[in-house]
């Protein structure tokens, strides 16, 4: 559970809330901004156009979008030549592999992928359904990345690049990290908070999203020197998701973006008895992802934007859901739920930069059976449904009790009149 020392806290009822103060900086980024709106709205205008006619543009944070998926920090986002190949397919936006101010330290394993299929034992002809990964940030010296940045933007200067960035526990790395990052152009900032299998003895990735207090103050540190709009990457591996992301955006973060991946053991190879992946005979915990984590992912997603909706609804935050994205529906449940932008990596990995056209095409198909025109006329639509188990029960026995009324006709023969004789009759009549 992420330790909240340091940190005042308010326990009303059941629910503990972190309380800080919020941060206000200047941005340098010249689009103009829009309200945050992580809540439900039922405006679905009257739409007879084909699904070529609908809108999929988004802007989140002043960044404008031709459509809300995203291009996850990863292997699809390591180098010059898959960004660039991810623009020309169509992606909203591209964040890069996270970069960090020394790549010697990073240093990469072969194998370090393995997949879970569906079917008995794994079968090797059944179906991907998950997938995990002991790969660390980029490796590339930060230089060549940084070059690369700036290339890209010089290309295609009006789509939307999105650096990932993590760091040590050092407030002057952090600055000179995110200064760096910025000379080359970048649209906005995502800070990797979550990544769960990295040199956490240096205070990185998961290790800062775990712990509140050590969050808001590198939180703090990051949002005094950026000057363009930084998203806060959450881990799912704690208690409660909504304790980090509300301690990023109190403290300046302009947006959320979950999950990453769930710290797993693929498996156990029991022919070697030995885990996967197997390198040299050995293996660690690795973050799992794809198809199998979305319910996961859309569970911590609601949750976040319930909590931005309620406490931050006023704000120009952002939400990007992250997990299990291999079909226009699964977006659309993430949109639903609340987010602006949602993240594909491993559906890349699997399916190639390709899959976005297949994307968007049946997220347009979604929106025309629904007669939504735009993103923005289902964006947190299904939020208003979630309840608690309570208030389920009490919903259903009234369920019950009208439909037995309504079933129960007259209660006896005296209660038959002569002018209501008819009406009287058709309501003990069976459908």
């Amino acid at each position: 559970m992420a330790s909240l020392s340091g940190l005042t806290q308010q326990i009303s009822n059941r629910n503990s809330v972190v309380e800080l103060p919020m941060t206000h900086r200047p941005r340098l980024h010249n689009s103009i901004k829009k309200s945050c709106r992580v809540g439900f709205r039922v405006m679905a205008s009257e739409n007879n156009a084909s699904t070529s006619e609908l809108d999929l543009s988004v802007t989140v944070n002043g960044l404008k979008m031709p459509n809300p998926f995203v291009i996850g920090s990863g292997p699809p986002g390591t180098n010059l030549a898959v960004m660039r190949k991810a623009f020309d397919e169509g992606w909203g936006a591209v964040i890069a592999k996270t970069v960090s101010l020394d790549a010697a330290k990073v240093i990469n394993v072969t194998p370090r992928y393995a997949k879970l299929r569906a079917g008995a034992n794994g079968s090797t002809r059944g179906e991907i359904i998950g997938w995990e990964n002991i790969e660390l940030i980029s490796d590339r010296p930060l230089e060549i990345m940084l070059s690369e940045f700036k290339q890209l933007k010089k290309e295609c200067p009006d789509r939307i690049l999105i650096a990932s960035i993590m760091e040590e526990y050092d407030k002057a790395a952090w600055h000179e990290l995110i200064d760096r990052v910025e000379q080359t152009g970048v649209d906005a900032i995502e800070i990797n908070f979550s990544c769960p299998h990295g040199m956490p003895e240096r205070k990185m990735g998961a290790a800062v999203g775990q712990d509140c207090a050590l969050l808001e103050e590198v939180c703090g540190w990051i949002n005094e020197k950026a000057t363009v709009p930084v998203w806060a990457k959450m881990t799912p591996n704690i208690t409660d998701i909504t304790q980090p992301a509300r301690v990023a955006l109190r403290t300046g973060c302009e947006g959320v973006s979950a999950i990453n991946t769930i710290m797993s053991v693929m498996g156990i190879n029991l022919d070697t008895l030995r885990p996967e992946p197997c390198v040299e005979g050995y293996s660690t915990p690795g973050g799992y992802s794809s198809k199998a984590v979305h319910p996961i992912a859309l569970a911590k997603v609601m949750s976040i934007a319930q909590m931005m909706r309620s406490e931050f609804g006023d704000k120009d935050c952002s939400l990007s859901g992250i997990g299990g994205v291999e079909a226009g529906g699964d977006a659309a449940e993430f949109i639903l739920l609340g987010a602006d932008t949602v993240q594909v990596c491993t559906g890349v990995m699997m399916h190639g930069y390709g899959i976005v056209k297949k994307l968007c095409s049946e997220l347009k198909d979604f929106m025309k059976k629904h007669n939504f025109s735009s993103i923005d006329d289902f964006k947190g639509l299904s939020l208003e449904y979630f309840t608690t188990h309570t208030d389920l029960v009490k919903r259903q026995q009234e369920a019950i009790r009208q439909r037995k009324a309504i079933r129960k006709g007259l209660a006896s023969d005296k209660d038959w009149t002569g002018d209501g004789f008819v009406q009287e009759t058709e309501s003990m009549v069976s459908n």
